[in-house]
């Protein structure tokens, strides 16, 4: 089964998201749980997660078709001890707000070095802190988003993202986001037929299927190889449409959420019911 969706506005409360998810024929969606750009935010009060579990009922979205994206600010492997805590004690906020409203899957960035210390040194921050976040809170699985490669990002390259899971004590909780842009901007040769093919063999034998956890379906402004984190509409940038027909006809990217965060939300419905008629099923 092909879970398909969008990242969806959260505003005026948690509660909506699984409702604008329904409105646009969505069969899972993407939301951050509090203020991205920002430290602080409320903490989700009862009524509010009461009503976020029964709306997602109502629209018949389980835990495994729901992916939370953290905040922007969180960097795991930050070089300076302060701002290394401060992102710590952030991400573990995520987990909680993720466990509270029933939620299993913490879609994160896995951080950058910012030119101060050595890329294995960073890594091992990352899988550190996701160690330490694993005793603070049960259940939530951290999944690992690989990145464009902008600046002293990491987890461009699957071997990074393979050596942070290496350092996670409980690889029960970990997992692996795959942004079809992030990876087209690093190098990944997706938009061909044989490129795509290479690409998830060398995911497979590098990282391993069974820690795919979500997808974000996205078309890239940038070229391949250009480090460029820029999003276009499915089919209308440098990856075109094949890549995404060759992932609905793939049983290796069945049940887990599929997420559009494509840069025209006016034509999300149009996308997601595209994406559902390249699919083997009925709607």
């Amino acid at each position: 089964m092909k879970y398909i969706g969008a990242h969806v506005s959260a505003a005026g409360g948690v509660f909506n998201a699984p409702v604008n998810a329904a409105q646009i024929g969505a069969t899972a969606f993407a939301l951050f749980s509090k203020n991205q750009r920002r430290w602080q935010s409320p903490p989700l009060d009862k009524d509010t997660i009461a009503q976020f579990k029964a709306n997602c009922a109502h629209y018949q979205f389980s835990a495994e078709q729901i992916l939370v994206h953290d905040s922007y600010l969180i960097n795991l492997g930050h070089p300076e001890p302060e701002a290394l805590d401060k992102s710590r004690k952030a991400f573990i906020d995520e987990l909680q707000r993720c466990h509270q409203l029933g939620l299993t899957l913490l879609n994160f960035h896995p951080g950058s070095h910012l030119r101060k210390q050595s890329v294995e040194q960073t890594l091992a921050k990352i899988s550190e802190s996701i160690n330490l976040a694993h005793k603070e809170v049960p259940h939530v699985v951290a999944v690992i988003e690989n990145t464009a490669g902008q600046g002293s990002n990491l987890g461009w390259d699957f071997t990074h993202i393979a050596q942070i899971i290496e350092g996670v004590e409980d690889k029960s909780r970990v997992g692996v986001c795959i942004d079809t842009c992030h990876g087209f901007a690093a190098g990944y040769p997706i938009h061909t037929q044989e490129g795509f093919t290479q690409t998830f063999a060398d995911f497979d034998s590098q990282i391993g299927f069974e820690y795919l956890r979500g997808m974000h379906l996205n078309d890239s402004k940038g070229k391949l190889g250009s480090r460029l984190d820029r999003h276009h509409s499915l089919g209308q940038g440098e990856i075109g449409q094949e890549c995404f027909k060759y992932i609905m006809q793939d049983a290796r990217f069945d049940n887990i959420p599929l997420i559009l965060e494509t840069i025209d939300q006016q034509i999300w419905p149009q996308e997601i019911s595209w994406l559902k008629q390249q699919t083997n099923e009925k709607e």
